[in-house]
């Protein structure tokens, strides 16, 4: 099966692409990452060859970047159906499951899991957050506001999924067109707000972020899934080694600072520990002495940790 991955990102995020990439990279994807910015390219990102309407940049052999400019005025989180939709409508349309990360993902599988996954179902995983019934008060306020617009459910769903992560095979894209649909008419009736990451802050309480919108558009869909709990993201510190996810507001791994944050009861995550493993190689994302600095800090922080703990 020909697959490929894609993910979004602006600012300092260029450190969680190049490290998702060399995660992927070292458990045998190879093909084409095709990576959505704003803003600057990444500084690690050269030399870089011009295509047809992206930028490519190998990182290593049969693994490439390809880069594609962005002028989305949406926050990214609610750009992703449309980017995927993008992709195989005029990048890469014979591509056969397509399979969005987001850039502050590490993996820790083998490429060949993710392929025999897809061909199983719609690949999602379960929040941190991850059980939210049929009845739940959000759930039913989704489903009416669908109704008004001749939109029914086609099942009921008590898992809530994270959005970071989802694979799809290209004869399963009508939850992609969905989930598009979705965003784009509620915010034509003016509740929620597409540039904003909670895009429903004093409009309509019931949608948190793209994610919910997700989950409804999952309730609207008939097409099979295959799912996994919330370890599958290593969230509450347990782990069946999938993928590890610093979502929503944890601190980024390229941003904290190991040893205060140890120092004030927070030890490293398992986040934080995958991203370190794949920071240089193939992409060298920090100088020799930085890269030490941070193992060291990271080996000290995790100390730090044990300590407090038994303390």
């Amino acid at each position: 099966m020909l697959t490929a991955i894609c993910t979004l990102f602006e600012k300092d995020y260029h450190y969680g692409v190049g490290v998702l990439v060399n995660s992927l990279y070292n458990y045998g994807f190879r093909g084409v990452v095709w990576v959505g910015y704003r803003g600057a390219l990444p500084p690690w990102a050269k030399p870089l060859q011009d295509g047809q309407g992206y930028q490519e940049f190998s990182v290593a052999e049969d693994c490439v970047i390809r880069f594609i400019q962005l002028n989305t005025p949406k926050f990214f989180s609610n750009d992703k159906p449309d980017f995927m939709l993008q992709l195989w409508e005029s990048y890469c349309p014979e591509v056969e499951a397509l399979f969005y990360f987001d850039p502050d993902i590490v993996n820790k599988r083998r490429w060949d899991f993710y392929v025999e996954w897809v061909n199983r179902g719609i690949t999602l995983c379960e929040d941190a957050y991850d059980y939210m019934p049929a009845n739940h008060p959000y759930r039913l306020a989704w489903k009416e506001l669908a109704e008004r617009y001749g939109m029914k459910c086609q099942r009921e769903l008590d898992r809530y999924y994270n959005s970071g992560f989802i694979g799809v095979k290209q004869n399963q894209k009508s939850v992609l067109l969905l989930w598009q649909k979705l965003l784009e008419t509620f915010e034509s009736a003016g509740y929620i707000s597409l540039s904003d990451f909670y895009l429903a802050l004093n409009r309509y309480p019931y949608f948190q972020s793209d994610q919910c919108v997700l989950n409804l558009a999952l309730t609207l869909s008939c097409e099979a899934l295959s799912t996994i709990g919330r370890m599958g993201m290593d969230f509450g510190g347990a782990s069946l080694d999938i993928m590890s996810h610093a979502s929503g507001g944890a601190i980024k791994p390229w941003r904290k600072q190991l040893i205060f944050r140890a120092l004030n009861g927070e030890a490293p995550t398992l986040t934080d520990k995958a991203y370190w493993q794949h920071t240089q190689i193939p992409i060298q994302l920090y100088s020799r002495s930085q890269y030490l600095r941070k193992k060291i800090a990271l080996r000290c922080a995790a100390a730090i940790g044990r300590f407090i703990r038994r303390s």
